[in-house]
């Protein structure tokens, strides 16, 4: 297969979607820069349905890559979806898009299940962008660190990343001094939405972390992030906190910022356009060790907790 990709118009092919996460319709519409407007509004997830309404139709739409093919978990869901996003094809079955497209999306945010969704098309050389987290456990890590070693077409992130929100301090906090202590806010779990947090932060802080404590419970953690650069970083995720999720509190030696994250489309929209860039440079948006250094942090969240609030040092994660 062909990469990076020439040709004018990119096939894509969305695939899964598993409860709570409404990618599969959000992704696709802005892609195709068109919707059904009857069907969208019986699209189960009232945030997309509000969001994407509220885009004039001339911001929709990703130049030169489409949604050509479709499959969700439960085949119910891909027509559905197909319908909302007028894409033109439904398949019975994940691998039946190979050969037809140029490249996928797996649009599930459950990490334990990315290496074998994704397997098949990355043993086949399909481009793969997987959405977060990457993973979420040791096992896993390895497995997609030898895949990266081994060249293999695959990238993945979080839209916190590409908040227009935050974007203006990525390494660029001088008029703050030096940076000592950084808080977030997140709805949901840390398996999911951890990496929302860690992602919205680390362009921010850049590489370095030490180490991570998690004092919390299965739904409400509360974690302890250490920096190399000397910064104290605390994260909140409780599960039903969605009145405080994306605010981020950034403190120097000489000042502070308090940004909250407010344009979802804007993040989502930036993010998909990355991925398309990278279809068509080879270079991926966010280089493999800040994504291995980000799913450490995820891990070592998740073992902290579960070793009753037991510091997990990422030296002891490679």
């Amino acid at each position: 297969m062909e990469f990076p990709i020439t040709k004018p118009n990119i096939k894509l092919a969305m695939l899964g979607m598993t409860e709570g996460n409404g990618h599969p319709y959000s992704w696709s519409i802005i892609f195709n820069g068109r919707y059904d407007a009857e069907a969208l509004q019986n699209c189960p997830y009232p945030a997309i349905t509000d969001y994407i309404a509220k885009q004039p139709i001339n911001t929709l739409g990703i130049k030169g890559a489409e949604v050509t093919h479709i499959w969700t978990d439960d085949p119910a869901d891909a027509i559905d979806v197909a319908k909302v996003a007028k894409i033109s094809t439904v398949v019975d079955n994940a691998v039946d898009v190979i050969g037809q497209v140029d490249a996928v999306l797996i649009a599930t945010d459950k990490g334990e299940e990315h290496v074998e969704r994704c397997r098949p098309f990355i043993e086949a050389g399909i481009p793969v962008f997987i959405d977060k987290p990457l993973c979420n456990n040791r096992a896993d890590l390895k497995q997609f660190s030898e895949w990266a070693a081994e060249g293999k077409l695959f990238i993945s992130s979080s839209a916190m990343r590409f908040a227009k929100e935050f974007e203006p301090y990525h390494r660029a906090t001088h008029e703050l001094g030096a940076l000592r202590y950084i808080n977030f806010t997140m709805a949901k779990s840390w398996e999911t939405y951890g990496i929302h947090s860690l992602e919205a932060i680390y362009p921010i802080v850049g590489p370095g972390f030490i180490s991570v404590q998690n004092t919390g419970e299965k739904d409400r953690n509360i974690l302890h992030l250490k920096h190399r650069g000397a910064i104290d970083i605390n994260i909140v995720n409780i599960y039903d906190l969605a009145g405080g999720a994306g605010m981020m509190t950034l403190a120097g030696t000489h000042g502070g910022k308090q940004l909250k994250m407010t344009d979802s489309y804007y993040a989502f929209k930036t993010q998909l356009q990355s991925y398309v860039d990278y279809l068509r440079t080879g270079v991926p948006p966010v280089p493999w060790q800040e994504t291995k250094e980000l799913m450490q942090l995820v891990i070592a969240g998740i073992e902290s907790r579960e070793r009753d609030g037991a510091t997990i040092y990422l030296k002891d994660l490679e």
